[in-house]
């Protein structure tokens, strides 16, 4: 029997482990239990949104079911293969491994999973302790105070002569300096506790903003309409518990209405629909500089982008100032990130608009289409530098996507493993050595 045909056979099984009746499966996925019958005979042919709703209920992937465990393995074969960068390996003879060894072939692919698990972690680890300056700064408290506790140890300690005076002094700064460390290490501990939840207790204000944003991915149709003032949008919102977080959205959401008042969403679906996402067409269309039609891009929903853009925003200092993730495209949250990046060759060019197609190192190999211009932020002056800021659209694109081939970039230098880059700064801590 084909593969194809086997599907609710497999839906069977899995539901079996799981413990559940056919009539709850029918019950959570909102189909009958007949036809949930018909489907697990292989009766019944399944595809799309169901297949999606009956892998989440059975807490699978969906491939585990179209194709069965032995093409998913093969698949994750295949992936750490590509992924190893060193081993030519036999990726054609992947099927026939995972044949005759499946036992071998699962160990190689959970160690591929860890592997990235691990990398994931180094790059938020690295990311996080070089870059936060919360965290930085709460080291230096931790560390000075400490320093100052030794001192005045050492000199009771190496001085005979003191006065009962200096002495009841020096005691009286050692209690001060050992309170104030206890004071110090315990909000650091808070601090790093809080920076480990995943949703919970945002630890500085731009993560408060950056969850604010993302629980709404980006977009607020009730600015769109004019229902609501962002400042009260942003002040009656429980994610953001901290006036620095209401402060940065209300800044973000002000741009955004004015945006939103420039470029209709109803006008912004109908020209999308025939120039694509073409942020310069857009621009011309509206009148409006290609920073802002960017962002407007970055803020349209799924139904009329029908992918997901990632968005970042950067000072000509380098650091980023606003970012909108994409899946597959690292953004790292205090900046110094990859200098080849089209954000920073921007800043060299003012206010010429660059197209690049770059990939970063990962699984994933994800390639994206990256637009980005540089341009000065509020009105010319006389006898006064203008200030710029550059903005990057990130646009995924499919690896069969024909064109020139992308331009290898990294994250940070630090997490990058290409050992050839022009622009490196720092060796990498993922060398062999790591």
């Amino acid at each position: 029997m084909a593969r194809d045909s086997l599907t609710g056979s497999r839906i069977r099984e899995r539901r079996q482990i799981a413990g559940l009746r056919q009539a709850e499966l029918a019950r959570q996925v909102g189909i009958s239990a007949s036809y949930i019958n018909l489907i697990e005979h292989n009766r019944r042919r399944i595809a799309g949104k169901l297949l999606l709703d009956i892998a989440r209920v059975l807490k699978v992937d969906p491939n585990l079911l179209t194709e069965g465990a032995e093409a998913a393995l093969v698949a994750a074969l295949r992936e750490a293969a590509a992924d190893s960068g060193v081993v030519a390996a036999e990726t054609d003879r992947a099927d026939e491994f995972a044949g005759r060894f499946p036992g071998w072939a699962e160990v190689l692919s959970r160690q591929s999973q860890r592997i990235q698990s691990l990398e994931q972690a180094v790059e938020t680890l690295s990311d996080r302790f070089n870059r936060d300056p919360q965290l930085a700064e709460s080291l230096h408290e931790v560390l000075s105070t400490a320093t100052a506790i030794r001192s005045t140890a050492a000199i009771l300690a190496e001085t005979s002569d003191l006065t009962v005076e200096w002495r009841d002094r020096f005691h009286k700064n050692l209690d001060q300096d050992s309170r104030r460390l206890a004071d110090s290490s315990k909000a650091l501990v808070s601090y790093l506790d809080a920076s480990s939840l995943s949703e919970e207790g945002r630890a500085i204000p731009q993560e408060e903003a950056e969850a604010f944003l993302a629980a709404n991915q980006g977009h607020f149709p009730s600015l769109e309409t004019g229902e609501k003032d962002p400042d009260a949008l942003a002040a009656s919102s429980k994610e953001l518990s901290s006036p620095a977080a209401r402060q940065i959205v209300q800044v973000i959401l002000r741009r955004y209405v004015g945006d939103a008042a420039a470029m209709p969403l109803d006008e912004m679906r109908g020209i999308i629909s025939k120039v694509g996402l073409d942020p310069l067409a857009i621009a011309r269309r509206f009148d409006v500089t290609l920073s802002a039609a960017l962002r407007r891009l970055a803020t349209m929903p799924t139904d009329v982008v029908e992918t997901e853009i990632g968005l970042v925003v950067c000072d000509a200092s380098g650091s980023i100032l606003f970012r909108k993730p994409t899946a597959g495209f690292a953004l790292p949250r205090f900046g110094e990130s990859c200098p080849l990046w089209p954000l920073y060759v921007a800043l060299s060019r003012p206010v010429t608009p660059l197209r690049q197609r770059v990939a970063q190192p990962g699984r994933e190999h994800a390639v994206f289409d990256c637009i980005a211009v540089s341009e000065p932020v509020g009105p010319a002056s006389y006898n006064r530098d203008a200030v710029y800021r550059s903005t990057m659209l990130i646009l995924p694109v499919g690896p069969e996507a024909e064109g020139e081939p992308p331009v290898p970039v990294g994250v940070s230098c630090r997490i990058c493993p290409r050992t050839t880059c022009s622009a490196r700064r720092e060796p990498s801590i993922l060398g062999e050595g790591f």
